[in-house]
């Protein structure tokens, strides 16, 4: 009976709370706070801002490895009309454009030069929106169509290279849609929702019900059982990790039939960035819970934790809106390695070499703040 692992104990465990959630499906719905942060977050990323800057692509094309002059309608504007930049650390694009506005705010165009491989993964990650391609002089506009601030940056990039000297294009075989898989919006969008999530699934379905069968005094009444306190938040960890498992691929084979959605990468990478994600998910839930039984207190510490990284990790936008100071804080938050983790597997075709650093944060982090929820951990 001493043994730290008793394998019947935890199945029944396992089992039990299982059957609590399937006999009582209610999900917590947060009617007014859900909604007014939700459009806070989307109203700073998205509001108009003084200065609205775009970041555009400039594919090496054939007419630029063709010749080293000025001629054609992209290289001529770029050298004769922009501004341009030695790419550093800091500031890594190569021209800078202004159109001054001051009814409007000033648009600014940053310009970067790199091959066509680079500029789809920037693509894929929100970074940019359009790919500007030379092609016998002309210019060629790769986008999706059904981005509305891609076509916004496409019109003023016409405009702009229509300026002075400067030939405008009108033909709209200049047009090349980018419908493929990984470029759409969708494609950005639902590996957020997936890992978005694991957070939300398991910082409510554990710390919350944790907190909330102390407040009951439910948790009391187990202090006399030979249950141990590790198997009890083992079981409860693995039943939460099962669910979001199950409504993870639903979502992903909703996708899959009406988007046709695919897996680019190492679909085994994709199931231990998953559990990485669970497992760190969890080890904050147990600790935030640890310690607590007013419900409202657990409410505000869920809060704490989840609606930063809602707003910030990149979700529903691209977190490249934010200011660039903050952008190497917003890459260490748990949900945005995640986050970022099961989108490099969807959309840009990453296997473990890719990943494994964020799958060995995530783990550690979940261990970590488990083996000190566990430690301080209350029945009552």
């Amino acid at each position: 009976m001493n043994r730290w692992f008793r394998f019947n104990q935890l199945w029944q465990l396992i089992s039990a709370l299982f059957l609590e959630i399937i006999r009582e499906p209610g999900v917590l719905f947060w009617g007014i706070l859900f909604p007014i942060l939700m459009s806070l977050g989307l109203g700073i990323a998205f509001t108009k801002k003084a200065d609205v800057l775009r970041k555009v692509a400039v594919v090496n094309s054939v007419d630029r490895l063709k010749t080293d002059n000025d001629t054609g309608i992209i290289w001529g504007f770029l050298n004769k009309k922009c501004e341009k930049n030695i790419p550093n650390d800091r500031d890594t694009y190569n021209w800078k454009y202004v159109i001054k506005d001051e009814k409007l705010g000033n648009s600014i165009f940053l310009f970067y030069d790199i091959n066509w491989d680079e500029s789809m993964k920037l693509l894929k990650r929100g970074t940019i929106n359009v790919l500007l391609m030379q092609k016998e002089g002309a210019a060629e506009y790769h986008f999706d169509p059904m981005n509305p601030d891609a076509q916004l940056t496409y019109l003023k990039l016409r405009s702009i290279l229509g300026v002075g000297e400067v030939k405008t294009v009108v033909s709209n075989a200049e047009i090349k849609p980018l419908t493929v898989a990984g470029t759409r919006y969708i494609d950005f969008l639902v590996p957020g929702l997936i890992a978005m999530g694991v957070m939300m699934s398991s910082m409510w379905g554990i710390s919350y019900g944790i907190i909330e069968k102390r407040s009951k005094k439910l948790l009391r009444r187990l202090v006399a059982t030979p249950m141990k306190k590790s198997h009890f938040l083992i079981a409860l960890i693995t039943v939460r990790i099962t669910m979001n498992f199950l409504e993870s691929m639903v979502l992903f084979i909703f996708a899959l039939f009406a988007f046709k959605m695919t897996i680019q990468g190492d679909i085994t990478a994709l199931i231990v960035m998953f559990l990485a994600g669970n497992i760190a998910f969890a080890g904050i839930a147990v600790f935030v819970s640890s310690n607590t039984s007013n419900t409202e207190v657990g409410n505000g510490l869920i809060n704490f934790v989840v609606f930063p990284m809602m707003v910030l990790s990149g979700i529903f936008f691209s977190y490249q809106n934010f200011p660039d100071w903050s952008i190497p804080v917003i890459r260490k938050l748990p949900l945005t390695m995640l986050t970022d983790g099961i989108r490099s597997i969807f959309n840009e075709g990453a296997g473990y070499h890719e990943v494994i650093i964020p799958i060995l944060i995530l783990t550690a982090t979940g261990v970590i703040f488990f083996s000190a929820g566990l430690k301080i951990f209350k029945w009552h």
